[in-house]
């Protein structure tokens, strides 16, 4: 036993002024009681009981031992409690990482359903393409919309399936020609979701055929909407989840590019720091999103079926 464990079993034995009561009362045989008192005062330095034959009291040192740890004791417990309840209820802060497009575009309405659920609980919400340091930035979780989790310093949970296509306008089209296959968007021009203008590769497939299609795009950027406004400009092709453009594709307005090749598929993910056991707030948000989205297709349109969530 630690030394908060045998201050427990002293401060029963004087308030009782008995090993053998205190025995009863912590369900302890009073061998145990009286070695773990015996440890405490070896550990101490000083002995804290005058045992007799017919009581035990405390000593000038118990006492002064005793009114301390009766304090210290409470403030642990009150100090376990309030963990306890902030882990199995929904107050507090709920601070969350999303990317913008999602954000913009399906949040709303699920965050406006999940504050009339949990009222108590504060939501702090970050909308940003860039992908965050959860430990760093002291985020309770984030979602992101990506290829399959690398990272091994959190946890993860798939959320589910995020379909892409290949698109353009048809004023592109026009102008430049549709692609017949991978190998033409070489001669296209490509814009890239990337944080920089480096080399970044296409992976798509036909059936059992693969095609990885490195793009060396003059313009790259990080964010979904303005990739499909350039796009709907005439500016060249783009590889976006379906749920960003899809009233675009509709409508019109941009058309699919390479319709028999699927890009490779990326999800949406709700990432975690490394925590034993999931938070109820967090563990409740994520449950959330993941019924939302498996309810509201037609808000979300093609972000795909839910998929069993698993928590590595």
């Amino acid at each position: 036993m630690g030394h908060i464990e045998r201050s427990r079993i002293f401060l029963a034995v004087a308030d009782r002024s008995s090993f053998a009561d205190a025995s009863r009362a912590l369900n302890l045989s009073r061998s145990v009681v009286t070695r773990q008192v015996a440890e405490l005062e070896e550990e101490l330095g000083v002995q804290l009981l005058v045992r007799t034959t017919r009581k035990v009291a405390l000593t000038a040192p118990g006492a002064i031992y005793a009114d301390r740890m009766r304090i210290a004791i409470r403030q642990i417990d009150q100090a376990t409690e309030a963990v306890r309840d902030e882990q199995h209820t929904l107050r507090g802060t709920l601070k969350v990482s999303a990317p913008l497009s999602f954000g913009m575009r399906f949040l709303p309405d699920a965050i406006a359903r999940f504050r009339i659920l949990y009222p108590d609980l504060t939501l702090a919400m970050d909308l940003t393409d860039r992908f965050v340091d959860i430990l760093r930035d002291e985020y309770d979780m984030a979602l992101r919309i990506s290829g399959p989790p690398a990272d091994r310093s959190t946890i993860w949970r798939k959320i589910c399936e995020v379909p892409r296509v290949l698109a353009a306008s048809p004023d592109y089209i026009a102008r430049r020609g549709s692609p017949l296959g991978p190998q033409d968007l070489a001669d296209h021009n490509c814009l890239a979701y990337s944080n920089s203008n480096d080399p970044q590769i296409w992976r798509l497939r036909s059936g059992d055929e693969k095609a990885d299609i490195t793009i060396a795009s003059k313009l790259a950027c990080n964010n979904g909407e303005l990739l499909a406004d350039l796009a709907l400009a005439g500016e060249g092709i783009v590889l976006l989840p379906r749920f960003i453009i899809d009233e675009a594709l509709d409508d019109g307005r941009l058309v699919q590019v390479l319709p028999g090749w699927l890009p490779e598929m990326i999800w949406l993910t709700a990432f975690y720091p490394p925590y034993e056991r999931l938070p109820a707030k967090v563990d409740a948000f994520t449950r959330f999103i993941e019924d939302a989205v498996a309810v509201d297709q037609e808000e979300l349109p093609n972000l795909g079926q839910k998929k069993p969530a698993r928590l590595l």
